[in-house]
């Protein structure tokens, strides 16, 4: 009988992606949903509520494997102290949902796999290529992945393999990252941020679900895994390319520090700052990346 995968976030970029990997590698797959859907043979939708506290118990009971990805967009809107609680507890409060039915059902699974991000290094600028055992941050950013991580240690307590994959920007054709800024290098008004030198730590979509993938079947991986290509992009960099792939040389100035500030108040600081990251945890683990080269990544993501 085919195992079960129950994914939170399940209907967005990486969960659509990673749905489709799961079915295809031979798993049925769950998904958590806000509004009501037609299950399908490999895919069975179940209802859940954070702001009720709610989830249908039988989507926990029925999985093998949990794959929390949902969260709030960290650069969707600016960071009001209301919008900074709800980054945070879309992120903490489905975990602890899900443990407290865990508990009190007293189910197991065979592993729990919760989405992080590279944030926990803080939102600096530095030489330092931060590894698994880097500090956290005491930032918002680092603050808020260290509390995700701290709710998913919680399930480590029931005897579950648990791992936590601190993700990058993630690129892929039409969404993401990509998304939000490939309209303006596509009309040929492209622009590097600020001074440009803040490093992009990067993965691609398909490479980012093989990753989870792995932390499903590879019963060894467990903790923290950065799961990001180092190859030292910056702002500048992936600017130019973009530009370049469009047929163009940037030509506007960059856009100064000060009118992003204007305009996104302290969120901005995730699109100024950003760090070195390295990813011989998971290479060590077995992974091999199959997009490591970022100009001939952003090639086949151009629309």
């Amino acid at each position: 009988m085919a195992k079960n995968v129950l994914l939170t976030g399940g209907t967005g970029f990486i969960g659509k992606h990673l749905t489709d990997v799961l079915i295809e590698n031979g798993f049925t797959v769950s998904i958590l949903s806000r509004s009501i859907r037609k299950n399908t043979p490999a895919i069975t939708y179940y209802k859940w509520n954070l702001k009720d506290n709610f989830i249908e118990k039988d989507a926990i009971l029925n999985a093998d494997y949990i794959i929390h990805l949902a969260g709030e967009g960290i650069v969707e809107k600016r960071w009001t102290k209301k919008r900074k609680k709800a980054i945070l507890e879309s992120r903490v409060k489905p975990i602890e949902l899900i443990f407290s039915i865990l508990k009190e059902n007293n189910k197991t699974l065979d592993a729990f796999i919760s989405a992080s991000a590279v944030g926990i290094y803080g939102a600096i600028t530095s030489q330092e290529i931060c590894t698994e055992k880097t500090p956290p941050a005491n930032d918002f950013l680092g603050i808020t992945c260290q509390q995700w991580e701290q709710a998913a240690d919680q399930i480590t307590l029931l005897g579950i393999r648990t791992v936590k994959i601190r993700t990058g920007i993630v690129l892929g054709k039409d969404e993401g990252f990509l998304k939000k800024i490939m309209p303006s290098f596509k009309a040929g008004f492209g622009a590097i941020l600020g001074s440009g030198k803040q490093y992009l730590p990067w993965i691609h979509v398909e490479d980012l679900c093989q990753i989870y993938l792995k932390a499903i079947v590879d019963t060894e991986m467990q903790g923290a895994y950065n799961a990001t290509i180092t190859d030292n992009t910056t702002n500048a960099t992936l600017s130019r390319i973009l530009a370049h792939l469009y047929g163009y040389a940037i030509w506007l100035p960059n856009i100064p520090e000060f009118l992003i500030k204007l305009g996104l108040g302290k969120m901005s600081i995730a699109v100024l700052e950003g760090q070195r990251i390295s990813s011989e945890k998971i290479k060590k683990a077995g992974f091999e990346f199959q997009y490591n080269d970022i100009e001939a990544t952003l090639s086949t993501s151009l629309s």
